[in-house]
């Protein structure tokens, strides 16, 4: 199972972030469990400086904007 953590401040696009990851993974069938992070002290220690930012299984894979969804589906398939 896929770990992803939105990180941000709980703003609209980090919570349309989510959701977009969410739908993605449960259409495609693959198991994800997706957690908003908030705590300025873990955006840092991921180096992010600009929200929404998406980190999977620890790895940051996105930060500054609303993914679209090819990105989301790229990330979903790898590893």
């Amino acid at each position: 199972m896929k770990q992803i953590k939105v990180l941000g401040s709980g703003c609209s696009k980090c919570k349309k972030t989510a959701e977009l990851i969410e739908q993605l993974a449960h259409e495609m069938g693959i198991p994800a469990n997706v957690t908003k992070e908030t705590d300025p002290q873990v955006m840092m220690a991921f180096g992010v400086m600009s929200t929404p930012a998406v980190a999977i299984d620890d790895q940051l894979v996105h930060s500054g904007s609303v993914p679209n969804a090819a990105q989301v589906k790229e990330w979903l398939t790898k590893g």
